[in-house]
């Protein structure tokens, strides 16, 4: 069962008592699936998903809003032999003005009927009627991609006007959601982890937002052990090249020169270097006597390498 499966099935089982809440979401459901056909000024409404839940849900809402049964029809899909394709069907002059008319999805223009694939004005007039279309446009066209592997949630529809209409919508909740085309269809999309957060809680999907926030809990837990390691396996290799360097550097001397000829500080720090080359700095530091601190061993080192880089120059003497 995929993520933005399992957020529908919540969505789809969400009540609205209030009708014109109802009304937005039913609005919501139809202007992203829906098709509206005029055949000789009679007017049929066809709503189709390959979900059983949203299927329920709009036969739900059309019959608690207006006393109407939508024909539901059920086919296999011939493209996924697996899935079900759900037709919802309202039929009937009368029912279907209703349905539409409410719903801002028709009007009547010198005794001529119209569609009109918007968001109407006066359904999304409060914010519980905002939310309430959101919720209706994302089960009939959203979807939400795996957390685990990426945040995106989007609502796919053929439609720009209402693309950018629902977009607008979307954003009054202070999101930044996006435009974008794709396949002759206009996506509304949402990339930030955060926003989908924010989303899922406006459209009233609080299990899903649970989830996904333990999910985004455990990412940034991972993540941050990652770079925890990656950190202190960077400093391992850098530790390790300095003491190969460095061993690399005695043995030339002690090659070329001999260490007896090196001052005895310097000395000294070489031959505990020699005993105890995969130390730290701090812990060579604590061996020496008097004890050194990190950046005195620092300093010592870089000049044995100084030394080294003038024998190299010139093998006949010591600076």
């Amino acid at each position: 069962m995929s993520f933005s499966f399992k957020v529908k099935s919540e969505l789809s089982r969400h009540q609205e008592d209030p009708r014109h809440c109802m009304l937005a979401e039913m609005a919501g459901i139809m202007n992203m699936c829906g098709q509206i056909t005029v055949i000789q000024q009679k007017v049929c409404v066809k709503v189709q998903t390959e979900n059983a839940a949203v299927a329920r849900k709009y036969f739900t809402l059309v019959k608690k809003t207006f006393n109407i049964d939508s024909e539901v029809l059920i086919r296999r899909n011939t493209q996924l032999k697996k899935n079900r394709v759900y037709i919802l069907l309202v039929r009937g002059a009368h029912q279907v003005e209703k349905l539409l008319t409410a719903t801002g999805l028709i009007y009547t223009h010198e005794h001529k009927i119209y569609v009109a694939n918007r968001i109407y004005p006066l359904i999304v007039q409060s914010t519980c009627c905002k939310r309430a279309y959101i919720r209706g446009a994302f089960l009939g066209g959203g979807s939400l991609s795996d957390p685990e592997k990426t945040y995106h949630l989007e609502f796919v529809n053929p439609a720009y006007d209402h693309s950018v209409e629902l977009q607008q919508l979307i954003n009054t909740f202070g999101m930044d959601a996006k435009i974008v085309e794709r396949k002759k269809h206009f996506v509304v999309y949402l990339k930030e982890g955060e926003q989908i957060v924010d989303l899922l809680n406006i459209m009233g999907a609080h299990m899903a937002l649970m989830d996904l926030e333990n999910i985004r809990i455990l990412k940034d837990m991972r993540n941050n052990v990652n770079r925890i390691v990656n950190c202190e396996t960077a400093n391992l290799n850098k530790t390790v090249s300095a003491s190969v360097k460095q061993m690399e550097d005695i043995r030339y001397i002690h090659d070329t020169v001999g260490i007896q000829y090196l001052p005895d500080v310097l000395r000294e720090t070489t031959q505990m270097r020699i005993q105890f080359p995969e130390v730290s700095l701090k812990e060579l530091g604590s061996m020496l006597n008097p004890p050194v601190g990190k950046s005195g061993v620092n300093h010592r080192l870089r000049k044995i390498s100084m030394i080294v880089e003038n024998l190299r120059k010139d093998r006949g003497g010591l600076s």
